[in-house]
């Protein structure tokens, strides 16, 4: 296999993975009806730098430890659902007590370019299954004579732009969105409340399922 082959088999394979909503999703589209494309942006670019890391530490065999250590795996997989889970409860929490915006994600300001792209970094790097799928995936698409390291980052770059692409689609859809509710004349507390309470349940169930996956 040359490495072209390799790069365009992967791309296939990742870009369909990519098309998949998920958690990514839901926090980007979150990230822009809140605090516009600037937010999203910045929580698309956390996430994928979270995803080169991955792709990294896949390619130079530190992402092995979760295929092999099942304790290794459980305690980022605890931590990560217990993140998840702590958001998605502080959303919730803070529609009870008809909270700000920046209550609403305990630890983050979301008024703070930052802090969306640090809710998206961390997201992404406390995901377990984000590890085992680069630890099990890129060994197959790596040609034997081509260096581990660096053909990791290539493919991890490719899977980067073709999600940046996506969310990019997602961030000027739901921009758009934002201004026809503004035109409909629905006010900004009540589509930030119903947004809160949909991506509070989407973060629980993510976090539940990530706690009680055997792996």
């Amino acid at each position: 296999m040359s490495i072209s082959s390799a790069v365009a088999s992967f791309a296939v394979v990742a870009g369909l993975l990519t098309l998949i909503p998920g958690l990514d999703t839901a926090l980007v589209l979150r990230s822009t009806a809140g605090g516009g494309r600037a937010h999203g942006f910045a929580t698309a670019l956390g996430i994928n730098t979270g995803a080169l890391l991955w792709g990294a530490a896949a390619a130079g065999g530190a992402t092995a430890v979760l295929t092999v250590s099942q304790d290794a795996y459980l305690a980022l997989r605890l931590v990560g659902a217990g993140y998840l889970l702590w958001m998605g409860v502080g959303m919730l929490r803070a529609l009870r007590r008809r909270a700000s915006l920046a209550d609403a994600l305990p630890g983050a300001r979301a008024t703070t370019l930052r802090g969306a792209y640090r809710r998206g970094l961390t997201t992404n790097l406390l995901n377990p299954k984000i590890g085992v799928f680069y630890t099990a995936m890129l060994p197959q698409f790596i040609p034997p004579h081509a260096p581990h390291l660096a053909m990791g980052l290539l493919l991890a770059l490719v899977h980067d732009a073709e999600g940046l692409t996506w969310f990019t689609l997602l961030i000027l859809a739901a921009d758009r969105l934002r201004g026809l509710l503004r035109h409909l004349r629905v006010s900004r507390a009540t589509a930030r409340r119903t947004l809160d309470a949909a991506t509070g349940t989407v973060l629980i169930a993510f976090g539940l399922d990530l706690a009680l996956a055997d792996r």
